[in-house]
């Protein structure tokens, strides 16, 4: 497949080209063309706003406590996978901020990084994405020359307060995708509109088909299992629509189990464009999926 950015309308679709011979017995052979997939420079991007210290169900255990984890998780897997993949971290508040700019497949620099992760105590109203565009795209564009490509994770923790960037719509550099934590739907709160806007920003910057995930539930199993989701490559992936993954492992049930209170944004996406309602009409289930995975303490 080849690296370069997919044609409008059909992200996430690769053309195959190879070469056809008849066999014995009149059966056409097809065999796939080599083609290279390239290593990937992931930048982590934290919100840490106050947001990001509400607890989650698990006692005691922030959001960012699992952010933390799940970034962990992601890391050791992703390098399990392919140890040429390389990893920065940054931060956002009223706007992006690097927490470590040198892209490396250390694990001791990510956790040292990921330690360093602290979260404000006072909540803004703003969260300018600009600057983390303005950053990524000059990243990406060093990654190119390294015959790599550039994605940005953004974890996302606000209510209430929706992303804004100004980024002009042909600049489509590095793919981002986005793991958006929320609360319950309230009157002090908007979580749809945070949801759309990050939708937006999505489609605006992607170069390659990016991935947006949401929980509401409180539970850190929902964001461990969202994130494992992100490991797959973006040069690899189908559209978010068509991606049926991770498979029920018991029938759904009517009833909430193990406090799971179903709470969601609208996730449903139909060429390019999610639903814009509560109430998703596809929502994913945990119950009776679990992993196991070694942490290190941080």
């Amino acid at each position: 497949m080849s690296s370069s950015r997919p044609k409008e309308g059909n992200r996430g679709k690769m053309k195959m080209e190879g070469i056809g011979s008849a066999s014995a017995g009149g059966a056409v052979r097809y065999t796939l063309n080599p083609t290279r997939i390239n290593s990937e420079d992931i930048l982590f991007c934290v919100d840490v706003d106050a947001e990001s210290l509400v607890e989650m169900k698990t006692a005691g255990v922030t959001r960012l406590d699992s952010i933390k984890q799940a970034i962990l998780l992601f890391v050791n897997s992703k390098i399990s996978i392919n140890p040429d993949h390389r990893f920065a971290f940054a931060t956002l508040s009223k706007s992006a901020s690097w927490l470590r700019k040198e892209f490396s497949s250390d694990v001791e620099s990510t956790i040292a990084a990921v330690r360093a992760l602290s979260a404000t105590t006072v909540s803004s109203s703003q969260a300018d994405l600009t600057n983390l565009f303005r950053s990524a795209a000059h990243e990406a564009k060093k990654s190119r020359a390294q015959n790599r490509i550039l994605r940005v994770i953004l974890i996302y923790c606000r209510s209430s307060t929706r992303p804004r960037h100004q980024w002009p719509i042909n600049q489509k550099l590095f793919t981002l995708d986005v793991m958006y934590l929320h609360d319950k739907p309230g009157p002090d709160n908007c979580p749809q509109a945070v949801y759309d806007a990050l939708v937006d920003a999505l489609e605006h910057v992607s170069e390659y088909e990016g991935y947006i995930h949401e929980s509401g539930h409180g539970l850190p199993r929902t964001l461990f299992r969202f994130m494992s989701m992100l490991l797959c490559h973006p040069q690899q992936r189908c559209p978010q629509d068509d991606c049926d993954i991770p498979k029920p492992l018991m029938k759904k049930s009517a009833e909430p189990a193990n406090g799971e209170d179903n709470v969601h944004v609208s996730t449903s996406r139909q060429k390019g464009n999610r639903c814009r309602n509560l109430g998703s009409k596809r929502t994913f289930h945990t119950r009776g999926a679990y992993l196991s995975f070694y942490i290190p303490s941080i």
